[in-house]
């Protein structure tokens, strides 16, 4: 079976219940889809530990997420949005969106290792004035750095912003309450830590964020009245019909997730912990990322295998890896990589000798 050390693009292999449990759905009769959809919906807030789970709007990806989170709030020219270094395009491109149509500025905290978020920086800016939203990833999708998210949440709520956060390489790498951390907005994928299928993900608000894009209402009220004809927070209308297989998938990985062990729960951190601590002792091994928490994703250049090379070597050894951008130009350029790195990375499905495996691999590379 090949070793799969890309968790931080897709888990795999999936767990045999959100298996069972897409198939289910698929094979589900229609009268039965609302009940089906609401169970999914309230599993899912329930992982999260959301306040107001109403507010959950299923989105078909956290990229979808970002979008509809940025894009409909009441921005007015000279707003500033802070950002970290790290970014994933996802966040960073419709950031930039904001800046060239809608006359936001744009600060992104400085990176280096070790301090993935610079939060004298973050409190300087907030002392500028004018600041709306934080908006920063929780753990980057490169080196795997945890971001001190209470920090930032504290700082930012002190001075009058939101907090949007990025979850995506967070939610079930990592213990994550939205409700413990306070943020206002949060964004998050199914089919990564969450152990859920592609095609799946969400988007939550606190009741107190107002939305500047009208959103359409579907339904009429139950008493017969007409529904109003507007509603200021976003809704399925804005992001087309929720794939209900990949909900009940997701919530079956939640649920899969909150049963295993401890252990499980921890190796992927484990096996990137042991990674990363015997490639900063082999020659023509650059690891990425200081020393501070990760999560199971490990950054590495290697000297004796250039990128171009470095998926066809692990798969001729039965690993898969991601070698490139990684979809995060703006971290590479602040991690001094612009051309890409290796990136390695752990999931619950992982043995618990995966990281000697990989590390046979790049051995075999530097003989």
């Amino acid at each position: 079976m090949t070793l799969h050390a890309n968790h931080a693009g897709t888990s795999w292999p999936k767990p045999a219940p959100v298996v069972a449990a897409v198939r289910a759905a698929l094979e589900l009769p229609i009268e039965q889809h609302g009940a089906c959809y609401a169970a999914a919906h309230g599993a899912i807030a329930a992982a999260l530990d959301l306040p107001a789970p109403e507010r959950l709007l299923l989105t078909s990806s956290c990229t979808q997420a970002l979008a509809l989170a940025l894009g409909d709030l009441p921005w007015q020219a000279g707003d500033t949005v802070v950002t970290s270094s790290l970014e994933h395009h996802a966040l960073a491109r419709p950031v930039q969106k904001l800046v060239h149509e809608r006359g936001v500025q744009h600060v992104a905290v400085p990176y280096r290792p070790g301090t993935p978020f610079d939060l004298d920086a973050l409190a300087a800016a907030l002392r500028r004035g004018r600041v709306r939203l934080v908006a920063c990833t929780g753990a980057s999708n490169v080196t795997g750095e945890l971001l001190p998210l209470a920090e930032i949440t504290a700082l930012a709520h002190a001075h009058g912003a939101l907090v949007l956060l990025d979850a995506a390489q967070l939610a079930g790498t990592v213990p994550l309450s939205v409700r413990a951390l306070g943020v206002d907005l949060a964004v998050f994928a199914g089919h990564k830590g969450l152990q859920g299928p592609l095609g799946i993900g969400g988007f939550w608000a606190a009741p107190s964020v107002a939305f500047a894009c009208p959103a359409a209402v579907c339904e009429l009220h139950r008493d017969g009245g007409a529904a109003a004809p507007f509603a200021t927070y976003p809704g399925f209308c804005d992001v087309g019909s929720v794939n209900l297989p990949a909900a009940h998938g997701l919530a079956a990985g939640c649920a899969w997730l909150a049963a295993a062990p401890a252990a499980v729960r921890e190796r992927p951190r484990v096996l990137a912990r042991q990674l990363r601590a015997a490639l900063r002792d082999r020659p023509g091994c650059r690891v990425l990322g200081g020393d501070g928490p990760h999560t199971g994703t490990v950054a590495v250049v290697l000297d004796a295998l250039p990128l171009a090379r470095a998926e066809a070597h692990f798969a001729a050894h039965g690993i898969t890896v991601r070698a490139g951008s990684h979809c995060a130009p703006m971290a590479l350029a602040a991690l001094g990589t612009p051309q890409g790195v290796l990136r390695l990375s752990f999931g619950p499905g992982n043995a618990a000798t995966d990281a000697d495996a990989v590390l046979a691999a790049i051995d075999a590379a530097r003989a």
